[in-house]
């Protein structure tokens, strides 16, 4: 961990942070508290232009502008149609409002930076502002080499742009190669503050211990933990209840649906704990198939987790990031599809197994089974798996080495 030491600023400096995406929101507000911590006296604000800006409200940072839930999610470049559903449900004009509050806002302020991809740079750029610029959503590892859009490239060479911060070693290389020398290898933020909290998991000692991830956006995360509740029955078909354990990392919201969610899919609910017993079992056999689910132990449980079931983005790269093995299969989305998780595994490499190319099928969750137990059994694997992922992502560090370089160009 990078030493948290203060920094004095001479007077108080106003940043403007600029995200657009639900990740991006929260890999900037993770920078946010570190820059916090290293200059108590800077005086954040943030535009989320997708979404509510949850991560930024969680940490008392206003957001200066009208935010709004669109239909797609922001996932609107996996599907076009969800495009149109946005733009019927006021896109334009939320985006015009949001960038008009960017640039009043912006006047006051002594820098900016934005996360994401053309479409927060932009705003960036037209403050006319200095700003750094945080391309946490794109990588040279999709296709071993980063291609940037005309635009991104004139805003790059822009004076007014400071820096440019990549995800992953590989891409800063890669960007730099193709001439782009102010760029620096940041991370992935939320690493920082993945700790375990030393919640009581209720483990059994010896026992490999899966995770369930759905993802946090609801609706879309129950639909995924669903489909993770039939994967679950296929895997103890092949590998008894005996032999392994499940616990869920979930949302609040998905958390209180759980009654609903187990009465709909055959299963039990008592208190955070799903069980599920055949029809047709007496009262006294136990049951097929059990699962732990917290929505207060995140951190615990992608920590001590053998191997990873996951639907999601951001909570998939932090647990490669610490050798865990991902099994995906894809869903209906509008984030979580196969084309998504394609590009996951791309991007994450050896760690992440996808199964399947269409929304998981039955048999595509049995094929998926027997691949989660050969992949517990193989240990060579399991360990290849710790080397990807500090390959893949870097060290951690990521929130304090980007705060740094945004007070650089303050002081």
């Amino acid at each position: 961990m990078v030493s948290p030491d203060l920094i004095s600023m001479p007077s108080s400096k106003r940043i403007l942070f600029i995200s657009n995406g639900h990740g991006e929101d929260t890999h900037t507000a993770g920078v946010i508290q570190s820059l916090l911590e290293l200059c108590p006296t800077i005086e954040p604000a943030a535009m989320s232009i997708v979404g509510e800006g949850k991560a930024y409200r969680n940490i008392n940072v206003p957001i200066i502008g009208p935010t709004k839930i669109m239909p797609s999610g922001g996932f609107t470049y996996m599907n076009r149609l969800l495009l149109l559903k946005d733009i019927q449900a006021g896109l334009i004009g939320l985006t015009w409002q949001q960038l008009q509050a960017t640039l009043k806002y912006a006047r006051g302020c002594d820098f900016v930076m934005a996360t994401g991809d053309t479409v927060g740079q932009t705003f960036a750029y037209l403050t006319g502002r200095p700003f750094i610029s945080f391309i946490s959503c794109l990588s040279a590892l999709y296709e071993g080499h980063l291609n940037l859009d005309l635009l991104l490239w004139h805003y790059f060479k822009s004076n007014r742009c400071k820096a440019v911060i990549t995800r992953d070693p590989y891409t800063a290389e890669n960007l730099k190669s193709q001439g782009l020398t102010k760029v620096h290898f940041g991370g992935i933020p939320g690493l920082d503050r993945l700790k375990p909290t030393g919640k009581d998991l209720q483990l059994k000692s010896g026992l490999p211990m899966i995770a369930l991830l759905p993802g946090s956006r609801l609706p879309e995360a129950t639909r995924n933990f669903i489909l993770q509740l039939q994967f679950v029955l296929e895997i103890v078909k092949v590998l008894p209840i005996e032999k392994i354990q499940f616990r869920a990392a979930l949302v609040s919201s998905l958390m209180s649906q759980l009654d609903e969610i187990a009465y709909s899919q055959g299963w039990q609910h008592e208190q955070g704990k799903l069980t599920y017993s055949p029809p047709g079992n007496e009262p006294h056999q136990p049951p097929i198939a059990e699962i732990l689910c917290y929505s207060d132990a995140y951190s615990d449980i992608v920590d001590q987790c053998t191997l990873v079931l996951g639907m999601a983005g951001l909570a998939v790269d932090q647990a490669v990031a610490i050798g865990k093995p991902i099994i995906q299969v894809p869903g209906c989305g509008p984030q979580f599809t196969y084309q998504y998780a394609e590009s996951q595994t791309r991007l994450l490499g050896s760690s992440v197994q996808t199964i399947g190319t269409e929304p998981a099928t039955p048999q595509i969750l049995k094929i998926a089974a027997v691949r989660v137990v050969e992949t517990l059994q193989d240990t060579d694997y399991l360990a290849a798996c710790v080397e990807n992922g500090r390959n893949r992502l870097g060290p951690p560090g990521a929130s304090y080495r980007i705060a740094r370089l945004v007070l650089s160009y303050l002081d």
